[in-house]
């Protein structure tokens, strides 16, 4: 009688055991599908950081190359400083890093003269997993980069020779330009700092 009893004990359990597996086995599917989506989505977020860095730092390396053309006339720097100076697109950049990311930009706008935001979706989708339709669900990201300048300059005054150059203050080092030696010139990164902003 007692052996009769455990082995009707021990069927009753089996169906609570493999419902209990099943369930484990769902939980363990969709952390993993849940997992796929944050690993499509920062994917996703390198890719558009990427891209709004390169199209600034494009920019930046523009601006800069227009402060060396017009080193002999102080005049033209704050412009320059300021962004306010026509300098050709960027924009193929932020194409050119999205593709190396497995993405795609959907829309890259120079918002001011010296900021960048683009959007990007991914190339690749979530994929398969226990949640209904992640086989097409593609994860996008927007990032917005920022040119900020780094050097302030005080324009020379009346009493300055006509070949005078100011001081250029920078963030990390102060030149002393010399209008008849001007080989040892800032760099771009010495001009402007590119970063993300919020």
């Amino acid at each position: 009688m007692t052996r009769s009893r455990s082995y009707c004990d021990a069927g009753q359990a089996f169906p609570i055991y493999i419902t209990v597996v099943a369930g484990l086995l769902f939980l363990a599917f969709a952390y993993l599908a849940v997992g796929q989506a944050a690993a499509n989505r920062n994917g996703a977020q390198t890719a558009a950081d990427a891209s709004a860095l390169a199209a600034a730092q494009n920019t930046r390396d523009q601006l800069a190359d227009q402060w060396k053309l017009n080193v002999l006339d102080p005049t033209k720097w704050q412009d320059i400083f300021d962004g306010i100076v026509s300098v050709d697109p960027s924009c193929w950049r932020a194409y050119q890093l999205a593709a190396q990311n497995d993405a795609t930009v959907e829309a890259c706008t120079p918002t001011r003269p010296l900021e960048f935001s683009v959007r990007v979706k991914t190339s690749k989708a979530v994929g398969d997993s226990v949640v209904p339709g992640t086989e097409n669900v593609h994860s996008t990201a927007t990032a917005k980069a920022v040119i900020e300048p780094l050097c302030t300059f005080e324009p020379p005054g009346e009493d300055a020779g006509d070949n005078a150059l100011p001081q250029l203050a920078c963030k990390d080092r102060n030149w002393d330009l010399d209008p008849d030696d001007l080989t040892d010139l800032p760099g771009p990164e010495d001009l402007f700092d590119v970063h993300l902003a919020d």
